[in-house]
Order: structure tokens, then sequence, then C-alpha cells
């Protein structure tokens, strides 16, 4: 950063660390113990999608990854294209291995990472429901900030979320995440994948 930047207030944007996501399976165990909430075994990861050969190589590596494990009865990776134009990456797991799912969130980052994509990533999701009324619940992880956010979105409405859960959510998970403290950036993600 240079005197400019430091004249003009201007500062860099946070680095993405992904290796943030390896914290989730621990915030599972407090989110289960302290608001009620499993997991769904669903995660996902979005990005601008790209046109172009080099891109569509990632994709099938993408796709060869995670489905490493079909022959063994693992499921399919699945791709599909939101009302905004992004693409997401569900990829599903047992309820009880967030672990393996985190791993697959974390090589999918990578790989677009490391292939030049990361301007593209835009975040990963993992899915969550309240063992009480199965109201969906995702922990958020925002690439280009290296923070986590909480979304609620209200079953059965067009659109609502809940933000008071959200902000007992923050709270509850505090110690365990790096939480997004600006909350205008906690964009919804209605429609994706994981719910």
């Amino acid at each position: 950063m240079g005197i400019l930047d430091v004249i003009l207030g201007r500062s860099r944007p946070a680095k993405p660390d992904l290796d943030q996501l390896f914290a989730v399976p621990s915030a599972a165990v407090t989110l289960q113990a302290a608001a009620g909430f499993v997991p769904t075994g669903l995660g996902s990861v979005c990005f601008a999608s790209v046109e172009g050969g080099a891109f569509d190589r990632v994709r099938d590596e993408v796709r060869a990854l995670l489905d490493a494990d079909t022959a063994t009865g693992g499921t399919p990776v699945e791709f599909s294209q939101d009302s905004y134009g992004y693409t997401w990456v569900l990829a599903r797991h047992a309820p009880d291995d967030v672990a393996s799912l985190v791993n697959d969130l974390h090589a999918v980052n990578t790989l677009l990472q490391e292939s030049g994509f990361g301007p593209q990533l835009l975040c990963s999701m993992v899915g969550f429901r309240a063992a009480a009324d199965a109201a969906p619940l995702g922990l958020v992880y925002l690439y280009k900030r290296g923070t986590f956010y909480p979304f609620a979105p209200l079953a059965g409405t067009a659109e609502r979320r809940d933000n008071g859960l959200e902000l007992r959510i923050r709270g509850v998970l505090a110690d365990d995440l790096r939480i997004e403290p600006d909350l205008t950036r906690w964009f919804p993600i209605w429609g994706a994948p994981g719910f």
C-alpha cells in the first residue's frame, strides 16, 4: 500500500483464506449444541461463469475430483445456474460427515483459485436445518473477504429472511468463525442449492 492510498483512505481488500473453511465442523458442533441446528450434508460453491476451454477443463477436473467416490456409493456432484447467471457446484455427504463436505468445498475453491479463476469465486455455503422445525440456515463463506455470515431464509416465503435468527447465530458462532462485521455484506443467496 502506497502513501497515496493512505492519504486517500483506501485499503487493501482482505486476502482469501480458504483454510477458514476447516473451522466449520467445530462450528457445526457449537451450532447444534447452542441453537439446535443440525447439518444437512449439503454444501455448495458459487462462482461467476466463464466461457472458454480453460474453464471447461477446470470444470471437468472439479467433476472428476468430487465424483471419484461415486463407484463406492458416493453422490455425483451437481452443477446448476441461478437466475443471476452464477454457477453453483453442489456436493452431498452424510449429514454427520461435515468434515468430508468441507474438504470437498475447499478442494473446489482451491482448484478454481490455482487455475487462475479466483476472481470468479463468490462464496461457499454449508447447509443446516433446525432440529425442531426444519427451518433452513446456511453458513456462507465470502471468498473475497475471508469471513462467514449466517443466512436464514424464511421457509414458505418468497425472498424473506429471518434477520433476528441470523443475528443470534452470529453471537453463537462468534468464537468459532471469523464473522463478517459489515452486515451490508450479508448478501441473500436466494435459491442456492444446499438448503
